[in-house]
């Protein structure tokens, strides 16, 4: 046994049925951090006693301890804070491309605690059930028992018959693939997959930006553009799985065409090769299209002008739309703020609709592992039946 399985509590080897009093205390845990019994039973709309029962049965399960004593509220009276024990349980997240699993390993807090990376060596599902599973096995003799794993991939994914069924992964080449319940089956652990996007919507409501918000809108800009919608504190995923695509919505009538065919689109002008086939520069990355709008390179800046007035005006889209509490913007392919942010910003006033209160623009730094991360959120989530 290694070193880290020795630390898991024993109680870890399983995720306990949790009753729905219990499920909510550790989710308001989760979401807002420690809190005091009162506040907790105020959020929720229990009594004490069934607080009481509830926090009992998290702490046998050793999800939940008892934490420091703070002073608050206007009394001044001391309260003993309710605290998750983040490192109770492990979870696995996997982000799937076209040629690359990255996979992660959180705590209960959503905190990576290990990252791995390896090519894809074949994309037949089977072949990366196969793969995904050794990897599984690896995690789990350095750091225990994983219960549970979620994964992220671009797609439509939806419910088929009560069923989870990945209905078409364009990068894969899939259709139809049961994933969830297929690696459920050979990892022996509740699995779960969801669109890569609002995976990373997900992890930002309950970890990241939104934290707090009932309603928020993500867009991630990058290799693609996505865009995912928390509504009434439920990720929004629409009747056939593909809520939020908002990828080829009209921007330049006289623009470039994109890859479906349409002109002028969000697709045809934001996305990092987009912006690289309009300066038509042979063996140009994005990198590069990068430094040359950096140094000056006149058409270089011109791209990104553009990429930023299609930027403005999804987003400007997005607030009429949604009227969300906040956007957050995610992704590599956000340096575009740097080089066109002024542009962004007009375009969105011009966009708008009137009297609109202030959007609340959240910009966030962004790592690649990201995606994984909020393939074992969706873990988290699913153990929670949230």
């Amino acid at each position: 046994m290694s070193r880290a399985q020795s630390e898991v509590p024993s109680s870890a080897a399983v995720w306990p049925v949790l009753a729905d009093a219990e499920r909510g205390v550790l989710r308001e845990l989760l979401i807002h951090g420690p809190l005091p019994r009162a506040e907790i039973a105020r959020r929720l709309g229990v009594s004490r006693a069934s607080l009481t029962r509830a926090t009992r049965a998290l702490m046998d399960h050793g999800l939940v301890a008892e934490g420091a004593v703070e002073l608050r509220g206007a009394t001044g009276r001391p309260s003993e804070l309710l605290v998750v024990r983040h490192d109770a349980r492990h979870f696995l997240g996997v982000k799937l491309t076209g040629d690359t699993v990255f996979a992660v390993v959180t705590d209960l807090g959503a905190r990576i605690v290990a990252v791995h990376e390896e090519p894809i060596s074949s994309r037949e599902p089977d072949a990366v059930i196969d793969q995904i599973a050794v990897i599984h096995a690896r995690f789990v003799e350095e750091y225990g028992t994983i219960v549970a794993c979620g994964v992220a991939l671009a797609g439509d994914l939806t419910l088929l018959d009560g069923r989870q069924v990945v209905k078409k992964s364009q990068f894969l080449g899939w259709v139809d693939v049961y994933l969830a319940e297929r690696l459920t089956a050979r990892l022996r652990i509740p699995a779960s997959a969801e669109n890569d996007v609002r995976a990373l919507t997900a992890t930002e409501h309950w970890f990241g930006a939104g934290v707090g918000c009932s309603s928020l809108a993500l867009i991630t800009v990058g290799a693609g553009v996505g865009t995912g919608f928390v509504v009434d504190d439920r990720v929004v995923t629409g009747h056939h799985g593909r809520a939020g695509r908002l990828d080829h919505l009209p921007v330049d009538s006289a623009g470039p065409i994109c890859g479906q065919g349409h002109r002028g689109c969000v697709s045809a002008l934001l996305p990092n090769a987009a912006i690289v086939d309009a300066l038509r520069v042979p063996g140009l990355d994005f990198a590069g299209a990068v430094e040359l709008a950096r140094d000056g390179h006149a058409g270089a800046r011109r791209a990104f002008t553009d990429a930023g007035h299609a930027l403005g005006v999804l987003i400007g889209t997005v607030a009429n739309a949604l009227d969300p509490e906040k956007i957050v913007l995610a992704g590599d392919g956000l340096v575009v703020m740097e080089l066109a942010g002024d542009e962004v910003y007009a375009t969105i006033e011009q966009v708008r609709a009137p009297g609109i209160p202030p959007l609340s623009l959240d910009i966030q730094p962004f790592q690649f592992d990201e995606w994984a991360r909020g393939g074992a959120v969706l873990g988290i989530r699913t153990m929670l039946q949230f």
